[in-house]
């Protein structure tokens, strides 16, 4: 399965829907978020370091918002031995289609179970690592607290989840600096003007992110004991919680 450049935006749009993660971004999503995300690449490496520390046997490991499994890969090739099972949930049939398609040619002895359905419905078993990379940020704000609980409560002790996510900053200095750098770096990696611009249209109210100190006092009240910010990238950034 070739990748495709992510060419959603290159033409003006008479008008421009709110972001969806449907066929045509699947086709091209690996392309997109590189192209969009600083430090992505980075990130997936650190994962399957943090899961070769965290994950503990006989334990679930889930993949909240797999998309096309990058994630869950990263997880699955930390692991040694089988006595694990990893999920990759996501809403989007076209994401887990692609994704199982993925996965059908990666052999590797851990099993990986794909379910197209919304993270809030799942009932999660006894969980060493989560990660949900870039997930959170689409689930309204009110509803982010009930989902992260639910989540600290299946882990067992010293487990670990890795939440990525877009920042906003309450500074305004440092909102439009780092704002404008990330800009940059899309310009940088070839798009356009008017594509930047209208996939910042198609995004909003769709992404919505929040401060650093959000998070961490979310996760915090939501049963993680640690909250770390362990990587960051101008608005974009990787925590670490412990149960």
């Amino acid at each position: 399965m070739s990748e495709k450049k992510d060419q959603i935006f290159a033409r003006a749009l008479d008008a421009v829907s709110p972001f969806r993660f449907d066929e045509q971004v699947a086709q091209v999503f690996p392309d997109m978020i590189n192209r969009s995300v600083p430090g992505y690449g980075l990130m997936l490496e650190m994962i399957s370091v943090i899961t070769r520390t965290y994950a503990r046997p006989n334990t679930v490991l889930y993949d909240l918002g797999c998309s096309l499994g990058a994630s869950t890969l990263a997880m699955r090739h930390a692991l040694t031995s089988p006595n694990y099972h990893i999920f990759g949930i996501d809403n989007s049939e076209p994401m887990i289609e692609r994704c199982q398609a993925i996965l059908n040619r990666d052999r590797h002895p851990v099993p990986v179970t794909l379910e197209c359905c919304d993270i809030e419905s799942v009932q999660f078993k006894p969980t060493s690592v989560a990660t949900m990379n870039f997930t959170l940020q689409f689930i309204p704000p009110d509803r982010r607290g009930p989902l992260l609980a639910a989540i600290a409560r299946s882990m067992v002790p010293g487990g670990a989840l890795i939440l990525s996510e877009k920042l906003r900053f309450d500074q305004p200095a440092e909102e439009t600096t780092l704002s404008e750098l990330h800009l940059d770096f899309k310009r940088s990696r070839g798009y356009s003007e008017m594509e930047i611009a209208q996939k910042r249209a198609s995004l909003e109210r769709v992404l919505i992110p929040e401060t650093f100190h959000a998070h961490r006092e979310r996760l915090r009240e939501s049963g993680f004991s640690s909250v770390t910010l362990w990587f960051q990238c101008f608005n974009f950034c990787s925590i670490l919680a412990i149960k």
